[in-house]
């Protein structure tokens, strides 16, 4: 089932680069894949719900990539920082997603606009601890605000330069300047002392606010492995798998929860025999109801 999900995702997404996300219809996906109707909604409730998803595996798989750099590799050497940089611009280029958010963007949905608003988030937090890592601790009250000038920098002169210099040559110069530039404003700010956003924001921004705190995290994370055990021995049990997935997603990932949704998957999650006596399955109505009490 999740290789099928996943030829759905692609064929998806090479329309939405060939005729836009908006102009892209659900009959068109179901036409270039070769699945019925029934079959697509088994996996996603709407095209929304399909764009996310596409989002989701291709930020994973960056993830993974990026991660991979700094394995056996000096975490405060700033090539490796700006190679990680390359890679994930780089991803976005190959993948067209750039075009797929300025689509979103101009559009009405705020569901899918909420989405990217937490993925921009999840960048800037990575992007602040990598230079915590680079730059030192001492420099750690002016790195949110050098963070944010980065990413300024380097998306608009990317876009600037891009017009003049096509990719990939664009990418690696550009990561380079801007990286410099960035490293000479780390040094003046924090000899100057001036400071606009305390990092401390950073929890206050996070996807939850304060709730998403790390207990939170370590707890859920910790209830739905438990929960996956019975089902992990058989490919049979793929679906219980998503499911789980998809309640952890919501209440760490998402900024506003959809609890109805939560409430419907629980509700399917009681049914099933493996799970009836689980008391990792109260341990997690526990959650829910405590998240809802936050």
């Amino acid at each position: 089932m999740k290789d099928r999900k996943q030829h759905v995702i692609k064929m998806a997404h090479q329309l939405f680069i060939d005729k836009g996300f908006q102009a892209t219809s659900i009959q068109d996906i179901l036409d270039y894949s070769g699945i019925a109707k029934g079959t697509f909604y088994n996996y996603f409730s709407s095209k929304n719900e399909l764009l996310i998803a596409l989002f989701t595996t291709l930020y994973k798989q960056m993830e993974k990539e990026r991660n991979e750099l700094l394995i056996g590799q000096d975490p405060s050497d700033i090539e490796i920082f700006i190679k990680q940089m390359e890679l994930q611009l780089e991803m976005n280029r190959s993948n067209n997603l750039t075009t797929l958010f300025e689509e979103v963007f101009v559009s009405n949905d705020e569901e899918l606009k909420q989405f990217l608003k937490i993925g921009s988030f999840k960048s800037l937090r990575w992007v602040y601890e990598r230079f915590v890592a680079i730059f030192g601790e001492d420099k750690k009250p002016y790195l949110l605000d050098c963070a944010s000038m980065f990413m300024g920098i380097l998306n608009q002169t990317l876009k600037n330069y891009s017009i003049a210099v096509k990719p990939p040559h664009a990418i690696s110069r550009v990561v380079r300047y801007s990286v410099n530039r960035i490293a000479k404003t780390v040094e003046e700010v924090s000899q100057s002392g001036e400071q606009l956003l305390e990092p401390e924001l950073l929890d206050t921004w996070s996807p939850n606010g304060k709730k998403n705190n790390k207990a939170f995290q370590q707890a859920m994370h910790r209830t739905i492995l438990s929960l996956k055990k019975p089902f992990t021995q058989s490919t049979d049990f793929q679906k219980q798998i998503e499911l789980l997935d998809f309640i952890y997603d919501e209440l760490i990932n998402m900024m506003e929860p959809r609890t109805y949704l939560i409430e419907s998957v629980m509700d399917t999650l009681k049914k099933e025999p493996l799970l009836e006596e689980a008391s990792s399955l109260q341990k997690l109505e526990q959650l829910i109801e405590d998240y809802k009490n936050m």
